[in-house]
């Protein structure tokens, strides 16, 4: 018998199914302290977790630990790395949560535009107050939605009925799916500008963390509606704080640094702050549940998951091109441009890698949405593109080419509904260094892309390298390296300049129009 320890207070349907099988026995104890449960119990072979913080501690007081189950969709709260170095498996439930989320996110829009959090108590006083309480209907206002992932489908989904025009914000999800859910793709800036309310739904990592900042929360309408159910860090609370009386600014929060009593930070801008109720219905916690459940016996079973966030790499494959693949993917991300709507994502491996294609997905999708771990099992990663509305195709290859143990990404987006473009990139790995070999039609490039790029694109000519690198040393920029072949047809240069500090956006910009550039850009690359 498998022991399945749950120290939470999760719902019955779990340890049901677990049961039912014939090959567990549940242990679930809400009021235990995990350490201290773990510690009772040496012998579990699975954890199934909520919010709880599973540590290097409790792994190491589970010798025989192969599985951590976490009911919902983050697991932030998982040493993931540890747990993957004493090779245990980490697993989610993702979209178990989002119809709940979503719900809520109808649910704080009515409550602050009809007052009834202030009206009830009014009421139950006595009073009665109707001027005081007069609402304003959301039927027919315009909704932004940054992120639409599971939840901001839905969230778009749920607002049908109030025939409220919806504008989108996501940086992978295609023209087409956002046609299919009635959604306008629009850019940050525009969303913010054009919406009577705007509700996020993204994660907070190094990209997005203090992305709702001053610069557009002041392009908001006065007496806009800004909704946070999805980290505290992606807004800059300073900033709402300033603009908060000019802009009449509503501010409808359930997300804080930390999910715990005591005082929190935004007491005094939230017009409704609530802790972190978004996943906390019956529904959502039978789903996740169930989920956890199956996952696990799917996992034991046919030792397949397709929500493993910690995946070991198979034998054979050098984490290299791991490292290459994500690379890869995020500089022909850049080439195509970061606000291109994708359509359609290639690969080729070649040589050696071709087997290893499935696993070198992750990577890859990881490099274009954060929302994916690149070690996602692959299965994952690909329903992840699907559900956005961007197809896949691991193209056949001829290896007469002679490009054994190299990776090319082919990314295909639109501009608008009638115009596409394309990017694609090759690279491998040489001496154990990553190496670009082409760019487009751009070939025998071979520079490492590691650490501060510059890239321009632009009708060859004498002079545009040094005019490059003269503007560059006024900016305080030092030259690491370079390189500045010609495309094919000899129309067109391609100049890249490796530096030793990131590129300023207004450097680009001056650059870019000092050249007359059709194309410019500047990036961070490093692997994960």
């Amino acid at each position: 018998m498998k022991k399945v320890l749950i120290p939470t207070k999760l719902d019955k349907v779990a340890k049901e199914l677990l049961e039912s099988n014939g090959q567990y026995k549940v242990v679930q104890e809400e009021k235990t302290e995990l350490l201290a449960l773990a510690q009772q119990h040496p012998d579990a072979h699975a954890i199934i977790v909520r919010s709880e913080k599973v540590t290097p501690e409790v792994m190491d007081a589970l010798p025989h630990l192969k599985a951590i189950v976490r009911a919902g969709s983050g697991f932030n709260t998982i040493d993931v790395k540890y747990a993957r170095k004493k090779k245990v498996d980490v697993l989610t439930t993702p979209g178990a949560n989002s119809n709940a989320v979503a719900e809520e996110v109808v649910a704080l829009m009515l409550a602050d535009a009809r007052h009834l959090v202030e009206a009830d108590p009014s009421c139950r006083r006595g009073e009665w107050e109707k001027t005081k309480f007069m609402g304003r209907e959301v039927t027919g206002k315009t909704i932004g939605i940054i992120g639409l992932g599971y939840i901001g489908q839905l969230v778009a989904k749920r607002l049908e009925g109030f025939e409220m025009h919806v504008l989108g914000y996501d940086p992978i999800v295609s023209q087409e799916r956002a046609k299919e859910i009635g959604v306008e793709l629009v850019d940050l800036p525009t969303l913010f500008e054009r919406s009577d309310y705007v509700s996020l739904h993204i994660p907070e990592n190094a990209e997005t963390k203090g992305l709702v900042n001053a610069a557009l929360l002041g392009k908001m309408k006065k007496g806009a509606t800004l909704i946070n159910c999805a980290r505290s860090g992606v807004v800059v609370e300073a900033d709402i704080r300033a603009v908060k009386a000019e802009k009449q600014i509503r501010f409808l929060n359930d997300v804080y640094a930390k999910d715990e009593p005591g005082p929190k930070s935004c007491l005094d801008i939230a017009d409704i702050m609530v802790p972190h109720l978004g996943a906390s219905t019956k529904e959502a916690n039978w789903t996740a549940a169930k989920f956890a459940a199956q996952f696990l016996m799917e996992l034991d079973e046919k030792g397949m998951s397709s929500y493993i966030v910690n995946r070991d790499l198979p034998a054979g494959l050098n984490e290299s091109y791991v490292d290459l693949a994500y690379i890869l993917a995020r500089l022909c991300r850049a080439v195509i441009g970061t606000e291109t709507k994708l359509k359609l994502v290639e690969t080729s491996f070649y040589g050696q890698l071709k087997p290893f294609a499935g696993w070198l997905l992750a990577p890859i999708v990881s490099a274009l949405s954060d929302r994916v771990e690149r070690t996602m099992d692959p299965k994952g990663a690909a329903q992840f593109l699907k559900n956005m509305g961007v197809d896949y195709a691991d193209r056949e290859v001829d290896e007469h080419k002679g490009y054994g143990g190299s990776i090319t990404v082919d990314l295909t987006g639109s501009l608008d509904a009638d115009h596409l473009i394309h990017a694609s990139v090759r690279g491998t790995v040489t001496e154990g260094n990553l190496m670009v070999s082409r760019i487009n039609d751009f070939d025998k490039l071979y520079f490492e892309p590691t650490g501060s790029i510059l890239v321009m694109i632009y009708k060859d000519r004498p002079g545009v390298v040094g005019q490059i690198g003269s503007a560059l040393a006024k900016a305080g920029l030092n030259i690491d390296d370079t390189r500045n072949p010609h495309d094919s047809k000899g129309e067109n240069s391609i100049a890249i300049f490796k530096v030793n500090k990131a590129v300023p956006a207004e450097v680009v910009a001056y650059i870019a129009k000092d050249i007359a550039a059709k194309s410019a850009f500047a990036i961070e690359l490093k692997t994960r």
